[in-house]
């Protein structure tokens, strides 16, 4: 079975840009509130996906990480931190791909 890989944000972008836009909107919102600078911010949000072991958008925002100053040691600290909270899940299925996606980004 070949199946092509899709895209689950654009999917969703497509299927249902009214969410999508308010959805994006909160998340502008959010993002620009002060009190946190854009690394920190990327550093809070990838351990809380990694807790989830959401692996899909702690490689998303790996890139996003680096652009912000985010150093490969700080990355993999940020993961390594959700271990006393959520166990060892998180970081078997989260590390190695944020690695990669943080080594990959320019």
């Amino acid at each position: 079975m070949n199946e092509t890989k899709r895209n689950p944000w654009k999917f969703f972008l497509d299927e249902a840009p009214e969410a999508a836009g308010a959805f994006n909107g909160l998340v502008e919102a959010v993002s620009n509130s002060p009190g946190l600078d854009a690394k920190t911010s990327q550093l809070i949000y990838i351990a809380m996906k990694a807790a989830n072991g959401d692996a899909g958008a702690v490689v998303a925002h790996a890139g996003m990480a680096k652009k912000a100053g985010v150093s490969r040691d700080e990355l993999k600290a940020a993961i390594l931190m959700t271990l006393t909270v959520s166990g060892v899940s998180g970081v078997v299925s989260c590390l190695e791909p944020a690695l990669s996606a943080w080594e990959a980004a320019s």
